[in-house]
């Protein structure tokens, strides 16, 4: 089983590849950029890139696995090729965005929404993981915390089930090496809801000084966002927020239930990366 990880300098990735490989199975590291990956020794590095299908056959040749990160342009053309190289297994890192009723048109759900699409119509089984936010999203506030500024929030009392990174490898390598999740879709998530004030609270325990929370408005949040990502993403996560902000957050799947290990908490992700803040 040679298992071919897209993606390979991504938190969730590098992880997937780290717990294969210290467990002998055979790894192969994708990017668009495989001289400026940091392996261990014995994982094989390839160039892919996602939109190029010139670098599909080289990097599925003799894989039987595939970890896929969701980029639509060019996927069918990768499902084809997957298919032609003898790939069986698809490891799809999803987003629970997805079960937006506008998924296909929302900003934030469309690419993970036309990967799955591509998916179901291809002949690959495939176990689709659908996290929801991550943990590591905190680090979004790292540069103002770090300044000592205020952390600047529409929606404070967002509430979401933050999940760690390393739940999300330890699940998708279950996928790969055993039989529990195979050919299944399964919605992730830490083990509590925390609002976004609770996150902030958190962080500054562990940092052990205040970190202030200053209430905007949603136009001058979009007026933030739209400097780092697209207008639709940015209206689409904003949408998200608002709605988080009407209760508590659901708890959806978690290493607990798959796995039978309890569910990193948020506070181990903010003590495991507290230099950041």
């Amino acid at each position: 089983m040679t298992v071919l990880v897209t993606g390979a300098r991504g938190s969730v990735a590098s992880a997937v590849l780290d717990r294969l490989h210290a467990a002998g199975h055979a790894v192969r590291a994708a990017s668009k950029n495989p001289a400026d990956l940091r392996l261990p020794a014995g994982v094989e590095a390839v160039e892919l890139v996602l939109t190029d299908p010139g670098t599909f056959e080289a990097a599925l040749r003799g894989v039987s696995q595939v970890f896929l990160y969701p980029e639509p342009e060019g996927v069918d053309e990768f499902l084809r090729t997957a298919e032609a190289a003898g790939v069986k297994h698809i490891v799809l890192l999803s987003s629970s965005a997805v079960l937006a009723p506008d998924a296909e048109h929302n900003g934030l759900a469309r690419p993970s929404f036309l990967v799955e699409r591509a998916l179901a119509a291809s002949n690959l089984t495939a176990t689709v993981l659908r996290p929801d936010a991550f943990a590591g999203n905190a680090l979004a506030w790292s540069h103002v915390i770090r300044r000592r500024l205020p952390v600047q929030l529409a929606y404070p009392e967002a509430a979401v089930a933050p999940i760690h990174s390393a739940d999300i490898a330890d699940i998708a390598v279950e996928a790969f090496t055993g039989d529990t999740l195979t050919g299944r879709t399964v919605v992730l998530t830490g083990a509590q809801s925390l609002t976004f004030r609770e996150q902030l609270a958190i962080i500054s325990r562990v940092l052990g000084r205040d970190v202030a929370v200053e209430h905007i408005t949603r136009a001058e949040a979009e007026r933030q966002l739209v400097q780092h990502v697209p207008a639709e993403v940015a209206t689409s996560l904003l949408d998200y927020w608002a709605t988080a902000a009407e209760g508590p957050a659901p708890v959806a799947d978690t290493t607990e239930t798959l796995l039978g290990t309890p569910a990193r908490p948020f506070e181990q992700w903010a003590r495991e990366n507290i230099a950041a803040f």
